[in-house]
């Protein structure tokens, strides 16, 4: 399931002098593709973000694609693998599922990163990632279904049904917002979503 946005961009501090990391510069740049989309990201804007200069760039990026990279891989970590970490501390997989959905509903909807990245499906260093991040929070969620007692190929099917129940919400979120429910009606209605994909027979 797509997972939560970290807005990013703030460059690590030592007192008043700035160190600034391969990091923060990927931080940066996903920000700036979370305000602007890939078009977004270019190393003159993003060095006045972090108050240093193209000099700092260089010292660990040879190019623009190659931050880029940086930042779609950030975004697998922040937006995928860190919340697939949070949801493990919960031991009961229906209650993990259920908190993943809003989770991740809510976070799509505070950030248009998302549908950005798949706007930009062509390129292909984002078709990588897209389809990275897919199969795995694919992969997630089926397993969810999995420990729940389906069959491989039927927890395969709901996780499936599930993440493009996930991609269709994003999608009105960001272009109709006024079709979806708000506060506890949309707790209920993504509860009603899982409802159905958890009955069985």
């Amino acid at each position: 399931m797509v997972m939560a946005q970290q807005r990013a961009g703030r460059p690590r501090t030592t007192g008043s002098r700035q160190r600034l990391t391969a990091r923060d510069w990927a931080d940066a740049a996903l920000a700036a593709m979370d305000e602007g989309g890939l078009a977004a990201v270019a190393v003159e804007p993003l060095a006045t973000r972090l108050g240093t200069t193209k000099g700092s760039f260089y010292w660990h990026f040879t190019n623009r694609d190659a931050l880029i990279e940086a930042a779609l891989q950030r975004w697998e970590e922040v937006a995928t693998e860190a919340v697939i970490t949070e949801m493990e501390t919960e031991s009961d997989p229906e209650r993990r599922l259920r908190g993943l959905l809003l989770r991740a509903t809510e976070a799509s909807a505070a950030s248009p990163l998302e549908m950005s990245l798949l706007a930009t499906a062509t390129d292909p260093r984002v078709a990588a990632a897209l389809t990275r991040v897919t199969e795995r929070r694919i992969g997630y969620v089926a397993a969810l279904f999995a420990e729940l007692g389906f069959t491989e190929t039927e927890a395969r099917r709901r996780g499936l049904l599930a993440y493009s129940a996930y991609l269709g919400h994003t999608q009105l979120g960001h272009a109709v917002p006024q079709t979806l429910p708000t506060g506890a009606a949309r707790t209920r209605y993504l509860d009603a979503v899982l409802d159905t994909l958890l009955r069985k027979g």
